[in-house]
């Protein structure tokens, strides 16, 4: 099982997501917990009401709103009533039991997960820390269910698979607004939350390989000039497609103003791990013979992702690593001179450079020992095995192609054994 745990400021538009999807056939509704009525009771202003009531008896709590995802493995078949005891038992576990809280189950992906909704505020109007909710009790929370439920491990490999995020395809959208803003937000609650980054053009990096793009408009435009931001669906060649989805239109915010506050504090908390990346990098730069290409493939295998920025007419100008190990975003530049794009570049076009020369002295070495070999100047049992351009190969290798074949035993030699041969047989009549 996997826990997420977002918290927000707005408690209507977390349940507004999730009756959404109730509303499109897509979840169903299975708990409510310290509330009035029942579930089948209660329409959309029912719940809202009862989460506003609370949360205006403490109005300078601002982060009032608590949003749970509880995911499993596919292979793992749970009905309604098991899932409501997981989500009664985590709730109470991370300290929310006695607060009311709504259980969604979700089928919109291919593993079974539900969403939780529920507020901070108590009915006294005191306040429940969300400090560390998510590294510490829910963690624990975790471990105890799985063991309870016998549930795939969070640490497994399969249910790491499972959960795995992908890219958006457009072409598999039917590019209806409500299946647009889906999609995107799937990405975004993953990547917003959880990467260090610390400028939009950072967290574009990240985002474009799931093809997908935060756009401020062009300078000059009303949206630019208001400080707006909207995302939307990329083609495989960086071309938007689809309607682009206003920022504040999703129920987490993801707007402008908010990724600001996340640019100061997330270029503090990357800086530590700057120097990780710079190592990878070095280690990469330094085996023989690297070019470009290679080097972009060999950090992929340390999930390292490398997205270069290129102008039109294709010159790459600026490069940004993506470790997704550590969920840290960084400019080569900003790594150092050594690690901006022109400065790799060259340490990798020295590799091809190295590269060609290599195989240009194997070639002129295979040329020499076959003139030598034709001239009689170098005996067969001495030749090298050499390395062509394309595999490995002894000259006697070459020698054997059908194009080129050569005797090594003189025409005097031939004649005499012919003429021994004749005279053996006149002697036999």
């Amino acid at each position: 099982m996997v826990a997420r745990i977002r918290t927000g400021k707005s408690i209507a538009g977390a349940l507004n997501y999730n009756e959404q999807k109730l509303k499109e056939g897509q979840a169903e509704c299975i708990a409510a917990n310290n509330f009035l009525k029942d579930v089948d009771e209660m329409h959309f202003y029912d719940k809202l009401r009862h989460f506003e009531r609370l949360t205006s008896l403490n109005e300078q709590t601002k982060v009032n709103t608590l949003h749970v995802s509880l995911n499993f493995d596919p292979s793992e078949k749970l009905n309604t009533n098991k899932l409501r005891a997981i989500a009664e038992m985590y709730m109470q576990k991370i300290g929310f039991g006695n607060q009311p809280y709504l259980v969604y189950h979700h089928h919109d992906a291919a593993h079974p997960h539900l969403h939780i909704v529920s507020t901070n505020i108590r009915d006294d109007g005191s306040r429940i820390s969300l400090h560390n909710l998510g590294k510490i009790q829910s963690e624990n929370a975790r471990k105890e269910i799985e063991r309870e439920f016998n549930l795939v491990r969070a640490e497994g490999r399969k249910l790491s698979e499972a959960l795995k995020l992908y890219a958006v395809h457009a072409h598999k959208l039917s590019y209806g607004k409500s299946e647009l803003k889906r999609s995107i937000a799937n990405v975004l609650l993953q990547v917003i939350d959880k990467y260090k980054y610390a400028s939009l053009a950072e967290l574009n990096a990240i985002l474009k390989l799931y093809n997908i793009e935060a756009d401020r408009g062009a300078e000059g435009t009303r949206m630019r000039e208001r400080n707006g931001l909207q995302y939307r669906v990329l083609d495989q060649d960086g071309n938007p497609l689809g309607v682009p989805i206003k920022a504040s239109s999703f129920y987490f915010k993801p707007t402008l103003a908010s990724l600001e506050k996340k640019f100061v504090e997330n270029e503090s908390l990357k800086h530590q791990y700057k120097q990780r990346l710079k190592a990878m990098i070095d280690w990469q730069l330094n085996a023989k013979n690297i070019e470009l290409s290679g080097f972009i493939s060999r950090l992929e295998k340390e999930k390292i992702s490398t997205v270069l920025r290129q102008n039109k007419e294709g010159l790459i100008y600026g490069m940004t690593f993506i470790d997704h190990q550590t969920k840290c975003v960084f400019n080569g530049s900003d790594l150092g001179k050594y690690y901006s794009a022109s400065a790799i570049m060259e340490r990798c076009t020295q590799g091809v450079v190295a590269k060609e020369s290599h195989a240009q002295s194997q070639r002129e070495a295979l040329v020499t020992q076959i003139k030598m070999l034709q001239n009689k100047k170098l005996p067969e049992q001495q030749l090298e095995p050499v390395e062509s351009f394309n595999q490995k190969a002894t000259v006697l290798d070459e020698l054997l192609k059908t194009e080129q074949s050569f005797s090594f035993v003189p025409y005097q030699l031939k004649k005499g054994k012919r003429k021994r041969k004749r005279e053996s047989q006149s002697k036999s009549i």
